[in-house]
């Protein structure tokens, strides 16, 4: 199975300190993140926290008052306009706004 991907979109801050790319293809409804980190040697110690899924919500702001609510809130990052859920294995879930 061959998978051609285009790059969608790219972002990340002017210093250029990390940069997300979007890849995806018109067969499948989704999107692969690449996060890149420049100039970062060391292997991350985060429990395998930074390789999570993602999840686009419609509206994001009754699934913040859901997941606040069940107290399943364990980051948040208010100028990303994101946060993160854990599930019950302690496995990190992005959750972000439609745009």
């Amino acid at each position: 199975m061959v998978f051609a991907a285009t790059c969608c979109c790219a972002a990340g801050p002017e210093d250029g300190s990390w940069t997300n790319t979007f890849m995806g293809n018109d067969g499948v409804p989704f999107e692969i993140e690449l996060t890149w980190n420049r100039g970062r040697v060391e292997p991350y110690e985060n429990g395998g926290k930074n390789a999570h899924i993602a999840f686009v919500v419609d509206d994001f702001d009754a699934a913040h008052e859901l997941h606040e609510k069940v107290g399943c809130i364990i980051r948040e990052n208010p100028r990303m306009g994101l946060y993160f859920i854990a599930d019950p294995e302690g496995q990190w879930i992005e959750i972000l706004p439609a745009r």
